[in-house]
């Protein structure tokens, strides 16, 4: 019987592209060259991206939710070559434009909006014949979103506490200085991550801050990622949720962003 350790470079490559749907073609050189080392990269990036064969029936984040994770933290690092092939990806999901950019709008306040601008490029790109990653559905972008889980949770509030930017210690330093540019900045934030006013949200303000701590740990911010955890946990989010959200940036920002994470979470439950 074959294991893992003893599957060829072949072998791991087929393997890879039947799981995941598709694949860069620098994976194939890689794994010529390094083939123990782009196996343990599909089993890791199989399970934390929800690929065919890889999942495990206790996992609680949905495939939708980590795709939208990750590809805004690719566009949040600029990576306009594979952010396109993840919009592609949920598309095939049946998730809409509309969605990828509301989700964009979560991690906007950690990274700044001209991530949101990189997810449009990347929903630009994704719909154009010339790019050639990943299976464009044959009707193109979904006109109808496909629902899954998260578009029910994380939207009553289950334990108090603060909602607004303003209410943090440095932003009410700002108001004494320029209280209008803390007025601005923080209508923005609250915008994006509490979600009210405008459209009727698809994401519940516990869904969003699922984004928003995943990219503050990518920032090896664990102590503003604490106070958003604790956020995520009064909208009734759990601590597995949070970790897999973390766990979703694994690929693109390394397995320290999930340590920094556990400090954030240990931190956000001393309280």
């Amino acid at each position: 019987m074959t294991t893992e350790k003893d599957l060829s470079s072949e072998d791991i490559m087929a393997r890879f592209i039947a799981e995941r749907g598709d694949l860069f073609e620098e994976f194939h050189l890689m794994a010529r060259e390094l083939p123990e080392t782009v196996n343990l990269i599909r089993r890791t990036a199989g399970y934390v991206h929800f690929y065919e064969n890889q999942t495990t029936s206790d996992q609680e984040l949905s495939g939708p939710m980590r795709e939208l994770i990750a590809t805004c933290q690719l566009c949040a690092k600029n990576d306009d070559r594979f952010a396109p092939n993840h919009v592609r990806r949920l598309y095939r999901m049946g998730i809409n434009n509309r969605l990828i950019l509301e989700a964009a709008c979560c991690i906007a306040p950690i990274v700044g909006w001209s991530t949101i601008a990189h997810v449009a490029q990347a929903i630009l790109t994704a719909n154009d014949p010339k790019y050639p990653f990943g299976e464009l559905p044959a009707d193109g972008e979904p006109k109808e979103l496909t629902p899954f889980p998260e578009l029910k949770l994380g939207r009553t509030r289950v334990a108090a506490t603060d909602d607004s930017l303003g209410q943090t210690p440095e932003w009410r330093y700002v108001a004494e200085i320029d209280p209008e540019l803390a007025r601005r900045a923080t209508e923005f934030v609250d915008h994006c991550l509490v979600a009210e006013g405008g459209k009727e949200p698809l994401l519940g303000p516990g869904v969003r801050e699922l984004i928003s701590i995943a990219a503050l740990c990518a920032r090896g911010e664990a102590e503003f990622a604490a106070h958003h955890i604790r956020r995520a946990y009064s909208y009734g989010m759990s601590r597995r949720q949070v970790l897999e959200a973390i766990s979703c940036v694994l690929p693109m920002t390394g397995a320290l962003t999930v340590q920094i994470g556990v400090r954030a979470m240990r931190e956000a439950e001393k309280r």
